[in-house]
């Protein structure tokens, strides 16, 4: 006999944490019934099995002790995953500071370290990973000043 929406869902959930959107379309990938999904997610938040702004701090944490990224890196993730607008700003909020220049800076050293020479190539690598602007342009400011070269300014 098949799992049920529920067993199956617990049996994701035991693997990692979710959000529930993310279960839900697994489920429904499976070929669940809508309102048997709705009925075992409803089920797993009020056993407290399913929650978002958990499962957002938890990711943000994670992700923050494993390397450096910017908040918008880790927004665009979190969004990405399925977590509710809500969730994201909690624990965007919470855990992460509102200026990124210090991470940056461990970013670029963490990029320094395996090779990495260009400036621009270091802001391009600082962009990807979520970083402002205007960090990146402290970061490479510092760059420049490291290796003896005038911006211009």
């Amino acid at each position: 006999m098949p799992p049920t929406p529920y067993q199956k869902a617990l049996q994701l959930l035991a693997t990692r944490a979710h959000f529930r959107r993310e279960l839900e379309a697994k489920l429904a990938q499976r070929g669940y019934p809508v309102a048997e999904i709705a009925a075992a997610l409803e089920r797993l938040t009020e056993q407290k099995y399913l929650d978002d702004r958990a499962t957002a701090r938890v990711f943000v944490e994670t992700r923050l002790e494993r390397t450096s990224e910017g908040r918008a890196r880790l927004r665009a993730e979190l969004l990405k995953r399925g977590a509710p607008e809500g969730a994201v700003e909690a624990a965007l909020a919470e855990l992460t500071p509102d200026d990124d220049l210090p991470a940056a800076r461990e970013a670029a050293e963490s990029w320094r370290r395996k090779g990495g020479v260009d400036p621009r190539a270091l802001a391009r690598h600082l962009e990807r990973k979520g970083f402002s602007r205007r960090a990146i342009v402290a970061v490479l400011n510092g760059e420049l000043d490291d290796l003896g070269i005038d911006d211009g300014s």
